[in-house]
């Protein structure tokens, strides 16, 4: 029988061991290459500019993470721009009060992509504009736009309410409004307390003999949009409903956590004393609206 011997010879070893070294070198480099950060994703609300000298807020992106813009209002969905956006973006999708942006590639150090959208309401700010920019450390995933209440919004407020302090006892005396027949009270009967992501906390009715008083006391929860009165309906148990003359909340609009009461004043009951009315307050412009309960007048 014919035996073999494989023979290593010195050249073959050397090979292996440049082979060896290689990997090893290879290997150790690779480990060694800076891993790219795991951005935080984060949820937060910004404050639309009200006036063209103040910044726009920046809205911090990443390649292939969708971040998620939600208004306080409807937007007109044709009249987003983003720029770039035909090159820059996998997804750009506007919808009645979101907007759903993921860059197609990382924006450069210092880039600043400009974003710019139209309300539907033809409020003040009218539009809100955004500046896309990038961070190592973080993204923005889900983004609440609101818009701060413009001066004249404010102004008119603060006349309401001054007109409400100034109707004290002895004016209300003398015009007529607080007679002979003085004013009743009642506490509403409430139903849901939770609605909405709003608290129903008390209400009131109030009648004397020219006017009647419905007052609710609201507390928008932690999280929510900004919430404002646009509309309190007083229906009869035959389903009609009695006018509003005016209606009037402590505060322009109410903001995640913020309390508040909401007043509203009747046309001159013509209906008979303690009668039962079903209370509904409407978000201004929105769809959170709040079934209080049931209140006599």
């Amino acid at each position: 029988m014919l035996g073999w011997t494989l023979e290593v010879t010195p050249l073959a070893r050397l090979l292996q061991w440049l082979s060896l070294v290689l990997l090893l070198t290879g290997t150790a480099a690779a480990a060694q290459q800076p891993q790219p950060p795991v951005r935080e994703h984060q949820e937060r609300q910004v404050v639309v500019s009200s006036s063209p000298n103040e910044p726009v807020p920046e809205i911090r992106v990443a390649a292939k993470v969708a971040t998620y813009l939600v208004f306080d209002a409807d937007i007109d969905r044709d009249s987003v721009e983003v720029e770039g956006r035909a090159t820059r973006f996998r997804l750009v999708d506007p919808g009645e009060r979101t907007l759903y942006l993921e860059p197609l590639k990382a924006l450069g150090e210092g880039e600043r992509l400009r974003v710019r959208v139209l309300y539907k309401d033809g409020a003040s700010p009218a539009s809100a504009s955004f500046a896309l920019v990038s961070r190592p450390t973080v993204v923005d995933t889900r983004v609440e736009v609101v818009r701060r209440p413009s001066t004249v919004e404010v102004q008119v407020l603060e006349e309401a309410l001054a007109r409400c302090e100034a109707e004290g006892p002895s004016n209300l005396v003398l015009s007529g409004r607080l007679d002979g027949e003085g004013v009743l009270a009642w506490s509403a009967k409430l139903g849901a307390r939770v609605q909405a992501g709003m608290e129903v906390l008390e209400g009131t009715g109030y009648r004397a003999g020219s006017w009647a008083l419905v007052a609710v006391r609201v507390h928008n929860l932690p999280g929510q949009q900004p919430w404002t009165a646009g509309e309190v309906r007083l229906t009869r148990a035959d389903g009609t409903e009695v006018k509003v003359r005016s209606l009037r909340m402590d505060r322009s609009r109410l903001s995640p956590g913020d309390t508040g009461l909401v007043v509203a004043e009747t046309e001159k009951p013509s209906w008979p004393a303690d009668e039962v009315f079903r209370v509904e307050l409407r978000e201004k412009g929105g769809e959170r609206h709040l079934v209080v309960g049931t209140v006599k007048l």
